[in-house]
């Protein structure tokens, strides 16, 4: 007896549903793979980890040389369209009014883990790494850590580090940029953290 074949949608069947009232814009979803996976709630660790990304990088000398965009869309072929906590874009004139973003136009993207560390890290970080994402940041909240994937390659990342408290780091794309790890981790939640 033959199995059940699994049904992958599109992207254009990912909004078709939308359009459709099937999913609602507000509902927390993002098609991976012709998947869709419902996302975890945004807990206070999270949101303030992203807003604390936002607050750095949009202080940081990249006007007219990228565009910071935050939980939107970026689609990587017509079966992938992820929602990234925080990408650090090309810069384009029209900020991708006239369409979503691909790969080629991601720098850097940066997951922000709590509850969604196996998701992020197990499922996502593959994926960017098979469509050529240069450089993936994943914020793992809970052990105050960065762990910095570079290098993609159909396996995945070739280059993964962990980085900790008193490190600095800087995005491929703009060597210049040095960030302190403790101003992107704020105070820290446990002090005893460790991995």
């Amino acid at each position: 007896m033959a199995e059940p074949l699994r049904k992958l949608f599109t992207v254009s069947e990912y909004y078709t549903m939308l359009e459709a009232g099937i999913l609602h814009e507000d509902d927390r979803v993002e098609l991976i793979e012709g998947e869709i996976w419902q996302m975890t709630p945004i807990g206070s660790p999270h949101a303030g980890g992203v807003n604390r990304l936002t607050a750095l990088f949009a202080a940081l000398p990249l006007s007219r040389r990228a565009i910071l965009s935050v939980q939107n869309p970026v689609r990587l072929d017509d079966f992938s369209e992820p929602e990234p906590d925080f990408a650090v874009l090309r810069f384009r004139d029209d900020f991708y009014a006239g369409g979503h973003p691909t790969a080629s136009d991601v720098l850097l993207l940066i997951e922000v883990a709590d509850s969604s560390l196996e998701y992020d890290r197990d499922v996502k970080i593959g994926l960017y790494a098979r469509h050529g994402i240069p450089e993936v940041w994943l914020h793992d909240v809970g052990h105050e850590a960065f762990i910095v994937h570079r290098s993609p390659s159909p396996q995945g990342y070739r280059d993964v580090r962990t980085i900790r408290r008193g490190a600095r780091l800087a995005p491929l794309a703009f060597p210049d940029l040095v960030i302190e790890l403790d101003e992107i981790l704020g105070p820290s939640l446990n002090p005893k953290s460790k991995i």
